[in-house]
């Protein structure tokens, strides 16, 4: 008799141990990962989101108080990752990952990045960080209740890293050196390129307004080889309008028609005819 309650016991201790290892309750600070292409760096935010609960969250004698460090979040220290090195606010920053720490104060924000070594947000608070830079913030219309980390802004070379919460918004002006990257590419690329290839580069330089005799003999490198496709010539004959060749920008222009009419393609087929028409007078 004894054994079986013994038994009995064991097995109840056990059930019982599994059914509380398998109850999940909501997290009062949500972890959120954030991921964002800005130009072409990968840059990842890893946070967790506390919420406002009618407290109030940033001043003197507030919930994070004005002229002491902050972990920008809840449980673990925020974790910034950068895939290229980058600027923040203008200032150089090596590719990598860093804990965000920030100093709250009134209109302005001190910014810290802290070479990531752990979650342990506390062990950074008397290092000093790789980078600090400091932001002035600006007041919202309206109150956000959750911590909330954004990137917005988006362009070709850079971002805001968005610091929002209560009524406060921190930006954090994060900028990437493109043209260092894509021309570095371009230039090894080049050693022994497709015509794809070239029409990349003659594009990319045409796009960002740079070097257009450049690009005109990178496109013509693929549109004067083979069997070029309309797009190619498209871009071949918008280089030369740019350029001021209005007449060979036309002959392009032609061919781009005639093939893009052979592929199909109503798109191009209507903005070849309205730039041969408008070429044509110039």
């Amino acid at each position: 008799m004894k054994k079986i309650f013994n038994l009995v016991f064991l097995f109840s201790s056990i059930l019982t141990t599994q059914m509380i290892g398998q109850i999940r309750t909501p997290a009062p600070s949500p972890f959120s990962t954030l991921t964002q292409v800005v130009g072409l760096t990968d840059v990842s935010v890893e946070y967790s989101r506390p919420s406002k609960k009618g407290r109030t969250i940033f001043g003197a004698d507030a919930l994070v108080p004005n002229g002491k460090v902050w972990r920008t979040g809840a449980n673990q220290a925020t974790k910034v990752t950068f895939s290229t090195d980058v600027k923040v606010e203008g200032k150089a920053l090596k590719a990598g990952s860093y804990a965000l720490l920030t100093k709250p104060g009134a209109g302005k924000w001190g910014i810290h990045f802290h070479a990531y070594e752990s979650g342990n947000a506390g062990s950074y608070t008397d290092k000093t960080p790789t980078l600090a830079v400091d932001v002035m913030t600006q007041q919202l219309p309206m109150v956000i209740e959750s911590f909330t980390i954004m990137i917005n802004d988006l362009t070709s070379s850079g971002a805001t890293l968005a610091l929002l919460w209560d009524d406060t918004y921190v930006p954090v002006m994060i900028g990437t050196d493109v043209d260092a990257v894509v021309m570095k590419s371009i230039e090894e690329t080049l050693a022994g390129p497709t015509a794809s290839e070239y029409y990349a580069a003659g594009a990319y330089l045409h796009d960002a307004g740079k070097d257009l005799e450049k690009a005109l003999k990178y496109v013509q490198m693929a549109t004067k080889t083979g069997e070029p496709a309309y797009w190619q010539v498209r871009k071949e004959s918008l280089i030369l309008a740019d350029l001021g060749k209005y007449k060979d920008a036309v002959t392009a222009a032609k061919l781009s028609l005639e093939l893009a009419t052979k592929a199909g393609n109503d798109d191009y087929i209507k903005m070849n005819n309205d730039s041969i028409a408008m070429w044509s007078k110039k």
